[in-house]
């Protein structure tokens, strides 16, 4: 089945390092992407043409002409025989970048990941192992809180990055927030953007945010859902009437590590207890089926 398209070609463009007019070239010429239409005749693509356009990239950089670089980028992506991610030794180098302080070495580590792999890939085998690896590096005192700090900054300024635009087109809108006093919202960034690979459009609100806030923004936007993650259970046992009080009105789930502790039962919410990349498969197959 293809992929909703989620983005103009402005977007598509920015991302791609593409001019539109060239896009639409090749569009045009080679039938390189495949726009869907908005309800109101906007074209749309998804990150499967940009794929493509990548894909069209290397080809071209290595002298192939166009209509063959335009021809291998159509094709699927095992048939190009691209070489097999190792996550763990990706893991390692981008552990020895930000160890070392080198945030272009760990940009350039993070460039070839996204050139060779999905989104989904590089979020659930290196990325979020790698910053439960640092975090835990931390506690046994093998990192400085320099080094902690400095590598959740890069990776959070790379999602950021990525998150980009993820507000915009014409799927279910998602609403998520860090509970009051979680500053922890990494994992939540990595659900938001596996969601937005499935058509979602993304509100964030961010760390530590109260609930009143959530609240009201919720009446304004009618979320499909609304996700509140935290790391500690006291973050939800000090909100818990208004947590329920939330759940009367809309589709709330909890993330994080509370959501494997805390009574979901009870606040009557959904609990997000796996990975970010299956959670959000998962929450859409629920909204998209009505339950």
């Amino acid at each position: 089945m293809a992929e909703p398209g989620v983005f103009r070609i402005g977007e598509l463009s920015r991302r791609a390092g593409v001019s539109p007019e060239l896009l639409r070239a090749w569009e045009r010429r080679y039938g390189l992407l495949h726009p869907t239409r908005s309800p109101g005749g906007l074209r749309l693509y998804s990150s499967d043409d940009l794929a493509r356009v990548r894909r069209m990239q290397r080809h071209l950089s290595v002298g192939l002409a166009a209509a063959e670089a335009a021809a291998l980028a159509a094709q699927p992506v095992q048939a190009e025989a691209a070489p097999e991610l190792a996550p763990e030794a990706a893991r390692t180098e981008l552990a020895s970048a930000l160890d070392a302080f080198d945030e272009p070495q760990a940009q350039s580590v993070l460039d070839a990941l996204l050139a060779r792999a999905t989104l989904e890939t590089v979020l659930s085998q290196v990325i979020l192992p790698y910053l439960e690896d640092v975090g835990e590096r931390w506690e046994r005192g093998d990192v400085s809180i320099a080094q902690e700090h400095f590598a959740t900054s890069v990776v959070r300024g790379r999602m950021l990055e990525l998150a980009r635009g993820w507000g915009r087109g014409i799927g279910p809108v998602a609403l998520l927030a860090c509970l009051p006093g979680e500053r922890h919202e990494l994992g939540l960034m990595a659900f938001g953007l596996a969601l937005r690979r499935h058509g979602w459009r993304i509100v964030c609100l961010g760390s530590d945010t109260p609930l009143e806030t959530v609240e009201r923004a919720a009446e304004d936007l009618e979320p499909s859902l609304v996700v509140l993650s935290a790391l500690a259970p006291e973050r939800v046992e000090a909100v818990g009437t208004k947590l329920r009080e939330l759940a009367r009105g809309h589709r709330l789930a909890l993330g994080g590590q509370v959501a494997e502790h805390a009574d979901t039962a009870a606040l009557g919410v959904l609990a997000l207890t796996g990975d970010p990349i299956s959670e959000a498969e998962r929450v859409t197959a629920l909204v998209r089926a009505g339950e």
